[in-house]
């Protein structure tokens, strides 16, 4: 018989006062295809595998955007969900980010300043169709000096004070980063680039996260080092013995390692592909063993 395909089988953590499963889906890459009726199928599918935390940002769009990706209209992952999922099902939380100004001419991206997060947060509740953020996370340049979040961060608080923000977190960090924040309101996620093979500085984060109760929410866990480029296909030789023993792909593996780091890991796994979107939740499922696990962190 064959295994039901559920993101309730990764179990369930807590953002803020929001219980999700925590395999989840971002949405970056359903902006790259043209064809946007295929966009709005992976995210109806993508609710009826049981996924209720759906990450997005208002710089996810096509042409160009962050994957610089694409041809015809302009099309907005924010809006793109609000088109396949309004009126929204009560239990699903969508998590969002500002803090990045665009410049479509270079391409690079600024942090922008309390007036902009502002701009940035109404036109995410005007492009999603909402009178209120489920959760914002404020994105920064993560830089090697010291720096501080708080100006930002505070104007953040102020928006969840006026009741258009439920909850706030945080992405691209340090540690010194959301001791500070949290001195200005509670903070439910912290958002980071890690993965498999591109762990960095980030252990004993999420260890600490874990001690706080915090969510740990990784992006590019499937592209690792490839980043926008995509998930990975060079998997190492643990992570294909792996996932020949368990008749999985590399990519579950990793997803699946993803999860096993701590129950404050939530997966956002994304993709415009229905195909892959089916594999990547089927990874909520896998359980590997201490003895898989110490083989894949000795790669």
């Amino acid at each position: 018989m064959p295994i039901e395909i559920t993101a309730a089988a990764a179990g369930r953590w807590t953002l803020g006062d929001r219980p999700v499963h925590r395999m989840g889906f971002g949405s970056m890459r359903i902006t790259a295809h043209p064809d946007r009726d295929r966009a709005l199928r992976v995210l109806r599918r993508a609710v009826e595998l049981g996924v209720d935390h759906i990450d997005t940002a208002a710089f996810y769009v096509s042409p160009g955007g962050t994957l610089k990706v694409g041809t015809g209209p302009a099309r907005y992952a924010t809006e793109l969900i609000r088109a396949a999922l309004a009126p929204y099902p009560e239990h699903l939380v969508i998590a969002t980010k500002v803090g990045f100004r665009s410049d479509p001419a270079t391409g690079t991206h600024e942090e922008a300043g309390p007036a902009q997060l502002r701009a940035q947060v109404e036109e995410n509740l005007r492009r999603l169709g909402r009178d209120h953020l489920d959760l914002v996370n404020l994105r920064i340049v993560k830089r090697p000096t010291p720096d501080s979040v708080a100006e930002r961060f505070g104007a953040l608080a102020e928006l969840r004070d006026a009741g258009l923000i439920r909850h706030l977190g945080l992405s691209n960090v340090r540690l010194d980063h959301l001791d500070e924040a949290q001195t200005i309101a509670p903070v439910v996620c912290v958002q980071n680039n890690y993965a498999l093979d591109n762990r960095g500085d980030q252990d004993a984060l999420i260890r600490e996260c874990g001690a706080r109760g915090i969510a740990y929410v990784p992006f590019f866990a499937l592209a690792g080092r490839n980043r926008e480029g995509g998930a990975r296909t060079d998997h190492s030789a643990a992570v294909r013995a792996v996932a020949r023993a368990h008749d999985a792909t590399g990519a579950q593996v990793r997803l699946a390692w993803t999860l096993h780091q701590g129950p404050h890991m939530l997966a956002i796994p994304g993709t415009g592909d229905p195909a892959h979107l089916a594999e990547n939740v089927a990874a909520a499922a896998l359980r590997l063993t201490p003895d898989e696990l110490a083989a894949l962190d000795q790669q």
